[in-house]
């Protein structure tokens, strides 16, 4: 196509991306590789012109365009060689994605041009034009009136994360507006700001709403990327997600909806995916970044650098060695901190981003760059600490400004309830903010993201209703999906009549749910859990865009959600489960700041951690003389608590070790409902049900 004579002046090489200024816009782009760089614009109609940006400084191509301006779809299309086999994959056939745009708009429908091969002849080039059947990058509007919005900015200690699906939330919520169900606007609705703060979740974090792309396979089986950990886009909000538009809309619709949850006094936290991308692996489409510089992007096999090297087992691995992927994840952090205003992000598969060469490395230059950031390192960062590859799981090993998901407090405790041989010792560990993991590293009882179910694995109640996964609705014979849940369906697979079994479900939610809540360091409920909410035993829906995976707002557990919104507001209220600082194991005022004992209330020995079979364990926290102080500057007192385990198959008869105080009151036993009967005067002894906890508190 030749091209059309459009006014173009030399514009500026950075920032990258567009940039809208009230009169025209400015475009650039880096490519390393490329020869020439085509500027393509669309009108409604969705003829093309082409703009030659005739510019180049240090790699940026650029120009500006007068009377350009939002709204305004555009793509590039790079020329320069095409050599699979040396790692360049350069196609000016193929309509590209701006790396650095802040809106896209339509979908793949997944035609052979959106592959530089030939699908017939993987050796031929494919001279197809994809435009007609690819995403294209938008123009916005950069301004949006925040009406003086202020994020909640809450400590680590004292947040709540509440891990949520934006489309899943809202999709069946029956008060929600049915044109608003599953956007943004609706994730903003006041019904579901009403349920937020009534449980007293402190922070959303959102899977994945950077724009993403729905796998080919999967559109084959009439299914699609339901989770989102497909990136294609860094700075674009997902289009789908929209309810005004996919014409920059969605970027202010985004926007609004932070403000409304800043209002309510709710943190919002993105689930991001740095660490690879929605081209795949050497047979994947060419949708931006492999046709723009696919050797800056990708990490490549060093001896055949026509292959991925590939650490996240989606086909690609982004090439954080590399001075400009860098900058693309440093530039997409400061925007949705800046621009978007959110509080924080959890980084999908993080152990891959410090992979500088092969092995994990804390000291890589992802790690240095975001400490120095004055932006990116004030906000709530937290890791998936682990990938696929070789020495990939890395919980406890991320540098001291870092959070981290703790997986072995979810597997430690997963274990302990469903009776597994373990030693008890773990479990303590667990409870009390994992120092093992973190204090060696300066960082405190917060840097432990504890977690029992979340969007990858079962439900909470799947988790009490299923000993196997059954994933046969995602079409792939039941072979996806972790096989080792460390579930137990107390005696019933799947869905029961069975009165006992029931009974026995909804006291292990209770359990799950208080271990939790009254465990140092940061509690991450998944959504949907406080509901008692099923996918059938599926531990892996990641394509299922469904009824399966959406919350069902008509069959809610309301014995669960009220025993869940009690024990949030009884952590709130006492700081003793959510200390700033490690148990020391030291006497405060006379008594220790923590205990430990067996049934017959005689203190733990270095022998009894390690027995097997231990299925109790009685804790006593210390409320005197909590480390820090509160926002007067007053020293942080509370009263003290003992909370007493059993796993057993049987009731436990405790003796309170008289040392800690004379008077307790009982304010909790899950094994029934918390309200059923009220506080309870304790003298001495108690027996707890078979798997239970009883939570006490002191009168003096």
């Amino acid at each position: 196509m030749p091209e059309d004579r459009i006014e173009a002046w030399p514009g500026r090489p950075y920032p990258f991306g567009p940039s809208y200024d009230g009169s025209g816009t400015n475009f650039a782009l880096f490519s390393e590789v490329a020869e020439a760089v085509d500027l393509c614009l669309f009108d409604d109609g969705g003829v093309e012109r082409r703009v030659r940006l005739e510019e180049v400084d240090a790699f940026s191509w650029h120009a500006y365009l007068p009377d350009v301006g939002p709204g305004q779809r555009y793509g590039y299309r790079v020329h320069g060689p095409y050599a699979p086999d040396e790692g360049v994959r350069c196609n000016p056939r193929k309509l590209l994605l701006d790396p650095y745009a802040r809106a896209i708009e339509g979908h793949i429908d997944w035609n052979s041009s959106c592959y530089s091969y030939d699908l017939e002849n993987p050796g031929a080039v494919n001279i197809e034009d994809s435009a007609p059947h690819v995403l294209k990058s938008v123009v916005h509007h950069p301004h949006f009136d925040w009406f003086g919005d202020r994020p909640p900015n809450r400590p680590l200690h004292e947040t709540v994360i509440y891990e949520a699906h934006l489309k899943g939330l809202t999709r069946c919520h029956p008060d929600v507006p049915e044109a608003l169900r599953g956007s943004y606007q609706g994730f903003a609705h006041p019904a579901v700001i009403k349920h937020l703060t009534s449980l007293g979740v402190t922070a959303v974090e959102l899977m994945p709403i950077h724009q993403f792309v729905h796998d080919q396979r999967l559109v084959e089986r009439g299914l699609r990327n339901y989770w989102g950990y497909n990136t294609i886009g860094f700075f674009a909000p997902h289009n789908e997600y929209s309810s005004t538009g996919q014409r920059g809309e969605q970027v202010n619709e985004f926007k609004a909806m932070v403000r409304t949850l800043h209002q309510a006094g709710i943190e919002v936290i993105l689930d991001v995916v740095y660490n690879h991308t929605a081209e795949g692996n050497h047979l994947g489409p060419t949708l931006c970044f492999k046709g723009i510089d696919n050797q800056a992007y990708y990490r490549l096999v060093a001896d055949e650098p026509e292959f991925y090297y590939d650490t996240t087992g989606t086909g690609n691995s982004l090439n954080v060695r590399h001075p400009h992927p860098l900058q693309l994840i440093m530039d997409s952090l400061r925007y949705w901190i800046t621009e978007m205003h959110v509080d924080g992000f959890r980084f999908d598969l993080a152990a891959t981003l410090a992979r500088e060469f092969h092995e994990v490395d804390r000291l890589s230059t992802f790690f240095d760059i975001i400490q120095q950031d004055p932006v990116v390192s004030r906000v709530k960062l937290i890791a998936e600490p682990w990938d696929i590859g070789e020495g990939g799981y890395q919980v406890g090993n991320f540098p001291p400004l870092w959070s981290e998901w703790n997986g072995r407090y979810r597997d430690s405790v997963r274990d302990f309830w469903r009776g597994e041989p373990s030693k008890v010792g773990e479990l303590a560990s667990r409870l009390t903010g994992s120092s093992d993991l973190y204090q060696n590293d300066t960082r405190r009882p917060f840097a432990s993201v504890n977690f029992v179910t979340a969007h990858d694995g079962f439900t909470l109640r799947d988790l009490v209703s299923y000993n196997e996964k059954h994933n046969e609705a995602n079409g792939e014979n039941n072979a996806d999906g972790d096989s080792h849940n460390r579930s137990w369906n107390c005696g019933a697979e799947g869905e029961s009549e069975d009165p006992e079994v029931i009974k026995c479900r909804a006291r292990q939610q209770r359990n799950f749910l208080t271990t939790l809540f009254t465990a140092q360091g940061v509690p991450m409920l998944l959504a949907g859990d406080e509901l008692g909410r099923t996918q059938k035993g599926n531990n892996n829906a990641y394509c299922q865009d469904t009824e399966l995976s959406w919350v069902d707002w008509t069959a809610v557990d309301e014995s669960l959600l009220n025993f869940t919104r009690w024990i949030i507001a009884f952590r709130r209220d006492h700081p003793v489960f959510r200390r700033r600082r490690f148990f020391q194991g030291q006497p405060i005022r006379g008594t220790l700041d923590i205990g430990w004992f067996k049934p017959d209330g005689k203190s733990m020995t270095d022998e009894d951690w390690d027995v097997g079979y231990a299925r109790s364990l009685g804790m006593f926290l210390n409320g005197s003389g909590i480390p820090g102080h509160d926002e007067r500057g007053l020293p942080v007192t509370d009263d003290s608590f003992i909370l007493l385990f059993n796993a057993h198959t049987g009731g436990v008869r405790w003796t309170i070790p008289a040392e800690y105080a004379a008077s307790w009151r009982l304010v909790l036993d899950t094994r029934r409902r918390q309200s059923e009967d009220g506080p309870q005067d304790v003298a001495g002894r108690i027996t707890t049900s078979a798997r239970s906890i009883a939570v006490l508190q002191s009168l003096e």
